[in-house]
């Protein structure tokens, strides 16, 4: 064993043995329990950032302790390749989105190697590549036949200049990020995937994942959005069909002064032919952002339509007014207006100059003023006819039963979920398999014509998609008709490879399947880890993609994931470490100077998991003088030569006391790792307990063979957070196996007993005293031993003891007056 510690030596010959032994690589065996352990895979952008540094160690500190367990753990690596910020690359570089990938892929895989993770590299997949998403284009294919996708129109960010669809975020203060134009919102054929038929299903199996934090859970169900309510009708006098709203506060009904449509809504677009300021109006909305957070926060404008539609049961006539918080492609693209009981209703309708009627009445009978705000809780009805004097909840059940008996309305389940939009008008993703043929519509790609493989060698300018621009791509027959047809040229959303990923890294190298029978045996994913920031669109559609797969029998389990860890973020000088802040850390400066193993050691023991990480240069700092420590003390232990096995019986007092501390810290460290996930406070534990092996200068041969129990127990224990040490401190104390196919150590209930046990003494809830009684005595012995100490003597002595109250092992306190 060398005498110093060279983290770049150690660790270079640890990944060079795991390599060569193929230590990671693994089979199924149903001999043995799985443990599926999943990272969520990064975005190839170029170079790791620290929020990756600490996602994917916190996975392997997982997956190499379930492997200490004897588990047959599975871990895998991929790249979520496809997405925007290639082709912004490929602008600003002159370079193809593909050429620029694959040297990032290239570029990432060499530092995740350097960081010594346990992944079986045999299972990397790349989703850019033909043989990954010919297998999701097949599955769109089935999903066509049975209706699960469909085409239509649906509202975009449009850039007239560069004849492209933009992001939402590509938009800024509603202009082109790139040429600053005006952006439209512009309504264009695209397509969906039904996840709204999956939406029960999806809310109710939210109940199953108990392994998954509360706080997602709540932003799915959230999101869901399933409310109880009643769809009716509105007769419009000038236009042929009526208009349909829905509502969850039908006892609010008799409160409607107008109806509010869309910009786009037919009404609007019709009477805007002869109305110069609605049809100003439209043109204005078509420049809005699409996104619904940008909907929630604008200014919120109208125009009269000079239209007017019929009350249901009042038969009043109410103005329909044009509406930019409105959108056609959100339910029926008309809402009923409430100003009295909806708070924006109630600006709408003060901003213009239109009716306020209050319908509900506090029960208590408080004072509301609505001249101020809206009324929006439940309460009593008033001013609505036959209805008054019911409560809301009576009130819905009774306009509900009026409105379907005179075919007016009828009770319905909405969902604030809407069916996912998965074409993307750009290049550097999947090609929708989808052939459009003038006689015979839409078809899907036959599956012997897959994979539809995306052109690589492109020049890229940015102005619309180079896929338009090849006929080469786009020109081919229609596989019913045989007729000349074109390609579809839109792109798959880039959440769609994102969405299986998991299942494929059980099967990845199957030519003629999507899954195989692998998959049956290593999903669902046991423990998967990413951001937050996640917690709706990837895992939701990841879920939906799931029950997809299942009705095709392709998967057999009906969720992906069944724990989930949410990580928090990586802070420095208190915010989150970007670019644009100058506050980010290369972690590859910091592996170059004090090797992966420190890194990793430092971003497990500066916060729990689940919460954000402040950075420190000197907590870095501080993680390398450990294992500098540990280091030596190892090598002090060895150079004295060889010892014996540890003969518990014989050890005196103080090497009982240290054989106490190993075990009692291997029963916290297991408790820390395996169910608390709290990988900060067993690395603290260790670092206490080679304190005491510090502190403890016994040389005899008994006291030399605990230390080596103590340095192996320590070495087992941080081996899941620094394997590149514990791999050769390992051999150096003495073993021929490696390490890494160590069992996890074992707390010794007999090292843990203790002769005698300190308890602490209260008397009427404050500390007084300490006192040691032998392990195993009675309450009563217990009871004697507190109340003749001295010091509790003191506060009690003149006082009657009421009653005494011990809890074993902890305290005794002594309710005194």
């Amino acid at each position: 064993m060398r005498e110093s510690y060279d983290p770049q030596k150690v660790e270079s010959e640890a990944q060079r043995f795991w390599d060569s032994s193929h230590a990671f690589e693994v089979t199924e065996d149903e001999n043995r329990e799985k443990f599926y352990c999943l990272s969520m895979f990064p975005y190839p952008s170029g170079r790791l950032h620290m929020g990756h540094v600490r996602n994917y160690t916190i996975g392997d500190v997982i997956a190499r302790y379930q492997r200490m367990l004897g588990k047959n753990v599975l871990q895998p690596m991929g790249w979520d390749a496809f997405g925007l910020p290639a082709e912004n690359a490929a602008i600003n570089n002159n370079v193809a989105p593909a050429k620029w990938t694959y040297e990032n892929i290239d570029y990432m895989r060499a530092q995740l190697r350097r960081l010594g993770f346990a992944y079986d590299w045999t299972r990397e997949l790349a989703t850019c590549r033909p043989e990954y998403y010919r297998w999701e284009q097949w599955l769109f294919t089935r999903l066509l036949r049975k209706g699960l996708v469909y085409k239509k129109t649906a509202p975009v960010n449009w850039c007239p200049k560069d004849l492209t669809v933009l992001a939402n975020e590509q938009v800024v203060d509603g202009c082109c990020w790139r040429c600053d134009t005006r952006v439209e919102r512009k309504e264009i054929p695209q397509w969906f995937m039904k996840i709204t038929a999956y939406a029960d299903e999806l809310l109710a199996d939210l109940d199953r994942l108990d392994g998954w934090p509360d706080a997602v859970r709540t932003m799915q169900r959230n999101w869901i959005g399933r409310s109880e309510g009643v769809e009716l009708t509105f007769e419009v006098p000038a236009a042929s069909e009526p208009l349909r709203v829905f509502t969850t506060r039908p006892d609010t009904l008799m409160g409607v002064t107008y109806v509010a449509v869309a910009a786009e809504h037919p009404l609007a677009i019709e009477a805007a032919k002869s109305n110069p300021e609605l049809a100003a109006f439209v043109d204005q909305c078509r420049q809005l952002e699409t996104a619904e957070e940008a909907l929630e926060t604008m200014e919120k404008r109208g125009v009269p339509t000079g239209i007017t539609a019929v009350h249901p049961l009042s038969g009043e006539q109410v103005p329909v007014m044009a509406a930019n918080f409105v959108l056609m492609g959100y339910g029926t693209g008309a809402v009923m207006a409430v100003p009295a009981h909806d708070q924006r209703d109630f600006e709408f309708a003060r901003k213009y100059g239109l009716r306020i009627k209050q319908v509900i009445r506090p029960q208590d009978d408080s004072n509301i003023d609505l001249e101020q705000s809206a009324y929006t809780e439940k309460g009593l009805l008033i001013n609505s006819g036959q209805f008054d004097g019911l409560t809301s909840a009576q009130a819905f059940d009774a306009i509900a039963e009026f409105l379907h008996a005179h075919n007016l309305g009828q009770r319905r389940v909405n969902y604030r979920l809407r069916d996912w939009g998965v074409s993307r008008q750009r290049y550097w993703g999947a090609p929708i398999p989808v052939i459009n043929c003038p006689a015979c519509g839409a078809m899907p790609v036959p599956e012997h014509d897959l994979p539809v493989v995306l052109p690589e060698q492109v020049k890229f300018d940015g102005v619309g998609s180079p896929l338009k621009k090849m006929p080469e791509f786009y020109r081919t027959v229609c596989p019913q008709c045989g007729g000349p047809a074109e390609r579809e040229t839109d792109t798959l959303d880039t959440f769609f490879e994102s969405s299986w990923y998991y299942a494929r890294f059980a099967s990845a190298d199957n030519k003629e399947r999507m899954l195989d029978q692998r998959a049956d045996y290593w999903l669902s994913v046991d423990q998967y880890v990413g951001g937050i920031e996640h917690a709706i669109l990837h895992l939701l559609y990841a879920r939906f993609f799931h029950k997809l797969m299942r009705d095709e029998g392709l998967v057999k389990t009906d969720e992906p994931f069944t724990r989930l860890l949410t990580q928090g973020m990586v802070n420095k000088d208190g915010s989150k470490m970007s670019k644009s802040k100058g506050n980010t850390v290369d972690p590859q400066r910091l592996i170059d100077e004090y090797g992966a193993d420190t890194v990793r050691l430092f971003t497990m023991f500066a916060a729990p998991p689940d919460q954000s990480l402040e950075w420190s240069d000197s907590g870095v700092e501080g993680a390398a003088r450990f294992l500098k420590r540990l280091w030596v003390q190892a090598y002090e232990h060895v150079s004295r030569g060889k010892v014996e096995a540890v003969q518990s019986a014989a050890l005196n007092e103080e090497q009982r006391s240290l054989r106490r501390k190993v075990h009692e810290t291997i029963a916290k460290v297991s408790d820390d790792v395996g169910r608390r996930y709290t990988f900060n406070t067993s690395i603290a534990a260790n670092m206490e307990l080679l304190n005491a092996i510090s502190r403890f200068g016994d040389n005899s041969n008994p006291g030399r063979a605990l230390v080596q129990e103590a340095l192996e127990a320590v070495v087992l224990m941080l081996a899941p957070i620094v394997p590149h040490i514990a791999h050769e401190l390992w051999h150096a104390l003495g073993h021929t196996d490696s390490v890494v196919d160590a069992p996890w150590p074992q707390p010794d209930a007999d090292a843990l007993f203790k002769e005698t046990m300190e308890l602490v003494v209260q008397v009427n809830g404050k500390l007084r005293g300490h006192i040691a009684v032998p392990s195993g005595s009675q309450k009563s012995d217990v009871e004697k031993a507190a109340l003749s100490d001295a010091n509790v003597q003191r506060f009690i002595s003149d006082k009657t003891v009421r009653k005494i109250i011990v809890v074993p092992e902890k305290l005794v306190n002594i309710v005194a007056n």
